[in-house]
């Protein structure tokens, strides 16, 4: 469904509620000209197109990443969107890390701030997904761990492994044209040394990188599904994941999964409609 006013001197205000697939629609709005997306509550993602801007041909970008999404169009307040986005952008503090564009980095301790230029993954601190996994894994890594992030986006859970004292990480992203963002999230926060960003499918990478003892996964439910096994395989003896990108109200069904899998769940973190937790084998 659709709701789109006229305006051909104004700004397109974009608020989309992604059914399937919120990194597929993020991409979608990047791909058609977005400078910056908002996470707005309950998932919503809010954007802003300059005048002239073919709307319909947005609308088809985002129908074609996720079919089920909720797509309004409207007229926007007049105020330079290329520059007024970053005001709705937030330092997030998590635990002893914080996530923060670099407009931001400023106000927090510049070897627990994970600096992040807001680009095309998701990754800024934004998302209640990223949020959960950055809690979860503080209660779990281990100096000098091998860390693997899955869907690493922006790079910020490797961002945030390194920083919590992980010896390797191993990035892996599917989605080409994230990986440049993903290496220069990486090369400003100084841990290259440490994280390397990797192109390709998890579960054919994930076995390359293997023995690891921790696994980030911040993914749609039915992805983590078929992942679990393979994550199995690569984790040591006392190894341990996260996952996130699940629904709250998918929460029994993927306890239910990750049991069959011969894993038990350790901690959870809940925020809005979404639900994270680590987890090790039973």
């Amino acid at each position: 469904m659709s709701h789109i006013e006229g305006g051909a001197e104004r700004w397109h205000a974009v608020r989309v509620r992604p059914q399937a697939s919120p990194d597929a629609v993020l991409a979608a709005l990047f791909a058609a000209g977005s400078q910056g997306v908002q996470q707005e509550a309950g998932g919503t993602l809010l954007t802003h197109f300059p005048p002239g801007t073919d709307v319909d041909a947005v609308r088809a970008g985002i129908d074609a990443a996720d079919a089920g999404a909720d797509v309004e169009v409207s007229v926007a307040e007049a105020v330079d969107w290329t520059e007024a986005w970053k005001d709705r952008v937030r330092a997030h503090p998590l635990g002893d890390l914080t996530v923060a564009p670099p407009w931001l980095a400023h106000r927090s301790d510049p070897l627990r701030t994970i600096v992040i230029e807001p680009g095309m993954a998701f990754g800024t601190g934004e998302h209640p997904t990223t949020r959960g996994v950055v809690r979860l894994m503080q209660r779990l890594l281990r100096p000098g761990d091998v860390v693997a992030d899955l869907g690493a986006g922006s790079a910020v859970l490797s961002i945030a492994a390194a920083k919590l004292g992980a010896r390797r990480v191993a990035a892996i992203e599917l989605d080409e044209e994230a990986i440049g963002n993903a290496e220069e999230n990486v090369a400003r926060n100084g841990v290259a040394d440490r994280v390397t960003v990797i192109h390709g499918h998890a579960a054919d990478l994930l076995p390359l990188a293997a023995p690891v003892r921790v696994v980030l996964a911040n993914i749609i439910s039915s992805v983590l599904t078929e992942l679990l096994p393979t994550v199995a395989g690569a984790l040591t003896s006392d190894g341990e994941a996260v996952l996130s990108g699940i629904l709250a109200e998918e929460r029994a069904h993927m306890s239910a999964v990750i049991e069959a899998q011969g894993f038990r769940v350790t901690a959870e973190d809940h925020e809005d409609i979404w639900w994270s937790a680590s987890i090790a084998r039973a």
